[in-house]
């Protein structure tokens, strides 16, 4: 029943800006009527008290639960915070932070800003921001971090068990689109470029600028875990290395106006220099946009892994009392015709989960220069590297904070004044092992999903006490499949481990430095920009 009443409602986010407004006017204001009066009623006769606020925005949520996980709706401080992310600069603590169940925790503190000033390392839990116990806030606690610049704030926070307090002076913070970049080998340029804000077109082309003063003549772009933002400065860092004129991306949309063809419209930096692009699993949107326009027009060679493949594209729009619908608007194809979507939202299985389209089905299309790529699930690297990849079980610690917990018991237990030479020992995987354990670690995997349900149904059938045993059996044998995927696994869950710890000590500069000389994909894009045999064989 919530469901008829819902999902009419979904036309007013849709047709209000479609041509078919007025031929659908009668049935949108007809649904319209009926939810209002709805509303009316329930919060009036109800038999406890409601909140209405509350009501609405469970009633928004389950209108939009069935469309794609893209388009949201934002109430008045994640506008805000929107805002924030794409100027690229905001007033606060200077770190990233987690809200969890009765506390708040420090992810990152980033170096010279307030919080590192203060004294806060990851892995710090707050549990209280000036008078205010976290665990008797019911909204985000982390609002109370912020204020205007020069203003202080007390926080009481727990360290390895112990409590602590200390005082944090807000202050102006930058969010650097180009964290990080350096001159390595002599003559290669290396940029890490993190997001697509404002400032991402500027910072990368003052970088790119720089590098060349330095004496760049090859150049590797950092794009792994870039999860995108906004279109244009996509457009604008593939103008930085092709010709005025080139159509980058098309966007397409039952929407006429979403139609578009957007092409560079600046005189390029530098359309000659040996180019590679890195990208993984969590490169997505405009980080795809950009490698997928560079491949396509044999720009530039492509390693790592399979981008995470988000081909569609939302547009904010303003409602009522400072609130937003972030909603997808078109689908955006590369150059050559592709559409990078990895999940069907539209169709969906049994179980309401997106379809995800099959290897198999995927279509071919050619680049400028006649090479075959594909289209359907991300973007596909040129040179797959196995230490790129993001498996299930790599997926899972994360989402567990399982590598992130492990990387403040290594910071606590450990003395390290020197990145360049770390290597996580084996004695050390042993002893994550051994972590994962103590901590009670586990992960469902889509199979055991699967011989879940068919258990409920087998339930249904009355057979579940005929067949419990040989089920038991078979999960027990799914666990070791499981204990042996991790060490399967070993060289992606190291390679997260390494980067976590070093964070702790050496902060994100540390980290980039020690990647120049360490990491596989770094190190084979430097091969490949040193042959230029390779380099022109892959791109022909």
């Amino acid at each position: 029943m919530k469901k008829r009443i819902f999902i009419p409602v979904i036309a007013i986010g849709i047709f209000f800006t479609t041509v078919s407004f007025k031929s659908d006017f009668f049935e949108i204001a007809k649904q319209i009527e009926i939810f209002t009066t709805l509303f009316k009623e329930l919060n009036m006769n109800y038999v406890d008290e409601v909140a209405p606020a509350t009501l609405m925005d469970k009633a928004i949520k389950g209108m939009l639960e069935d469309l794609d996980p893209y388009t949201v709706y934002w109430n008045e401080q994640q506008v805000e915070d929107a805002k924030i992310n794409n100027s690229g600069t905001y007033t606060g603590i200077g770190a990233i932070a987690q809200s969890r169940k009765d506390k708040i925790i420090i992810i990152e503190p980033y170096k010279d800003y307030p919080a590192d000033k203060a004294g806060l390392k990851a892995g710090d839990e707050i549990i209280k921001i000036g008078d205010v116990t976290i665990a008797n806030v019911e909204a985000d606690a982390g609002e109370l971090l912020k204020g205007t610049p020069g203003s202080t704030v007390e926080v009481t926070y727990k360290r390895q068990g112990k409590t602590a307090t200390t005082t944090i002076t807000r202050g102006a913070v930058e969010i650097k689109a180009v964290p990080f970049y350096k001159l390595i080998q002599n003559d290669i340029g290396y940029i890490v470029l993190s997001q697509f804000n404002r400032k991402t077109t500027s910072e990368t082309k003052a970088a790119l600028l720089d590098l060349k003063d330095q004496g760049a003549k090859k150049l590797i772009l950092d794009l792994r875990g870039n999860p995108g933002g906004l279109l244009t400065e996509a457009i604008n860092i593939v103008n930085l290395f092709v010709d005025k004129g080139e159509v980058i991306t098309t966007t397409k949309s039952v929407i006429e106006k979403y139609n578009q063809v957007y092409r560079t419209k600046f005189d390029p930096v530098d359309k000659e220099i040996p180019l590679v692009v890195l990208i993984n699993g969590r490169s997505a949107s405009a980080s795809e946009i950009v490698s997928g326009g560079l491949q396509d027009l044999d720009r530039a060679v492509i390693i790592g892994a399979r981008s995470f493949g988000k081909g569609l594209v939302q547009r904010p729009k303003k409602l009522t009392y400072g609130t937003q619908l972030k909603v997808t608007i078109s689908r955006y194809y590369t150059p050559s015709g592709r559409s990078i979507q990895a999940l069907d939202y539209w169709h969906r299985d049994e179980n309401g989960d997106p379809i995800r389209k099959d290897a198999k089905e995927y279509n071919a299309f050619k680049t400028r220069g006649g090479r075959t790529v594909y289209d359907g699930g991300g973007i596909l690297p040129d040179i797959e590297l196995k230490s790129a990849v993001f498996s299930p079980i790599t997926t899972a610690l994360l989402k567990d904070n399982a590598i992130f917990d492990y990387a403040t018991k290594y910071y606590y237990s450990h003395q390290m004044s020197d990145w360049q030479n770390f290597k996580l020992t084996e004695a050390d995987f042993q002893d994550f092992l051994k972590f994962l354990k103590a901590n009670n670690f586990e992960y469902e995997t889509e199979t055991e999903k699967k011989f879940a349900e068919g258990l409920k149904i087998a339930e249904v059938d009355d057979l579940n006490n005929e067949i419990a045993i040989s089920y038991n059996q078979l999960m027990a044998a799914i666990d070791k499949a499981k204990d042996k995927a991790i060490l399967d696994k070993k060289v992606e869950i190291e390679s997260l481990l390494t980067d976590e710890i070093l964070k702790r000590y050496f902060y994100r500069e540390g980290l980039y430095n020690y990647h120049i000389n360490h990491n596989p994909e770094i190190l084979e894009a430097v091969s490949v920009l040193n042959n230029d045999g390779r380099y022109n064989k892959i791109l022909k």
